[in-house]
């Protein structure tokens, strides 16, 4: 039977990110995906121009619409903005006893633009990070996460073990912000995990923090462990960035059906 994965995430109208980027992510692995808006955005490869929040009330509709007829696999978690809706994200995840959640904590877009209120994060941290099975936030984002900077292999290891001070799940922190090579640093279980791949020369990186947590959650539908899914799916994002795709003024999308 086809696997099922639910994407919970804000809309970008320009195709390249959040809903969009998971839907074609999802159907590039042949997996069944299925959606819950937090957003809309109004967005393109230049930056984010405008957010309009969905009611808590309708993100807690579209979840109870999923669950209780098609129920998922696995679930990705990418923006969501505010503290009510990411209280009301854990609720019906924890009552529905959701199963595979990969959370991207996204803060900040790839152009730089502010995605999350800052009394989101407290509420990100209490109640949504500690039900999730794997985290998987970038340098910028695990900064935010821990209040410390992060410059090197060292300061990603150091923030990881304060990221698991609050939270018992896998942790990925990705490198693809420092200057060197592509190289993400998984945290589980006490144990450190480097998952080194080169770095692509392309400017058109637009959604890749959301390619590759729906792939991970892909990855962890098909039953793979942890560190398997995240292997599969650096391969995978590698690829969708190595196609070249060119389209837009800014930080373009990636070719996400390069491997169909």
């Amino acid at each position: 039977m086809i696997k099922k994965v639910l994407t919970i995430a804000g809309s970008d109208c320009s195709g390249g990110a959040g809903i969009q980027a998971d839907i074609k992510t999802i159907t590039a692995h042949k997996m069944y995906a299925m959606s819950v808006i937090t957003a809309l955005t109004a967005q393109n490869t230049l930056g984010v121009s405008g957010i309009s929040e969905v009611s808590p009330e309708f993100v807690a509709a579209q979840l109870d619409s999923v669950f209780c007829d098609i129920f998922p696999d696995s679930v990705k978690i990418g923006m969501v903005s505010s503290a009510e809706i990411i209280d009301i994200i854990a609720k019906k995840l924890l009552e529905y006893k959701a199963k595979n959640i990969v959370l991207d904590p996204v803060m900040v877009s790839t152009s730089g633009s502010k995605l999350i209120s800052d009394d989101a994060i407290n509420t990100l941290k209490k109640s949504l990070i500690p039900i999730a099975d794997i985290i998987t936030p970038n340098v910028p984002e695990a900064e935010v996460l821990t209040g410390m900077q992060i410059t090197s292999a060292e300061d990603m290891e150091t923030a990881a073990r304060k990221i698991s001070d609050f939270y018992g799940g896998a942790i990925l922190i990705k490198g693809g912000h420092m200057v060197n090579d592509a190289t993400d640093l998984l945290y589980s279980n006490g144990g450190f995990e480097w998952f080194c791949a080169k770095k692509i020369d392309n400017p058109n990186t637009h959604g890749t923090g959301c390619t590759l947590s729906s792939a991970i959650a892909c990855n962890l539908a098909k039953g793979l462990s942890v560190a398997d899914s995240i292997k599969a799916a650096k391969d995978y994002l590698t690829g969708a960035i190595a196609a070249r795709l060119n389209l837009g003024s800014g930080s373009g999308p990636l070719e996400h059906t390069w491997c169909i």
